[in-house]
């Protein structure tokens, strides 16, 4: 199963952030055992450098970084992802892109807390909850 990650899924595991982080950690520890094909978008790597650099500074962000590219793969990122997410229907344009880059690079399902954000989605999109629930079945 190939899933593309939501930024606010891998900064729930990041930042321990409650009560989201229980199912978050579960699913990346599915990508971890390859139970789980793990997508980010290149986007969701920066934005974590930024903001975790902020809360835990600069080395540990780093490190942090470079265990996520150990354990999942990158989306691709062309010019197009952004020409087409500019006109997409998904309002939020940080989610348009992750979409698009997702849809370019063949990947079919996205796991997102903000499903609504989504609701545009050609790409099936899933709550942590919900995708743990399928998993676990």
């Amino acid at each position: 199963m190939r899933i593309l990650f939501d930024t606010n899924i891998i900064l729930d595991v990041l930042l321990l952030r409650k009560p989201y982080y229980t199912s978050a950690t579960l699913l990346l520890s599915e990508v971890e055992q390859g139970k789980i094909e793990g997508y980010l978008c290149p986007t969701t790597i920066t934005t974590i450098g930024y903001l975790v650099t902020k809360a835990k500074g600069p080395s540990e962000a780093k490190r942090l970084i470079k265990n996520l590219l150990n354990i999942f793969k990158l989306t691709q990122l062309p010019q197009q992802v952004f020409e087409t997410a500019c006109n997409h229907k998904i309002s939020d344009f940080e989610d348009a892109v992750l979409h698009e880059s997702a849809q370019i690079s063949n990947i079919q399902r996205i796991v997102t807390r903000n499903i609504k954000d989504f609701k545009y989605a050609s790409l099936k999109v899933y709550d942590p909850e919900e995708l743990v629930g399928i998993i676990k079945s």
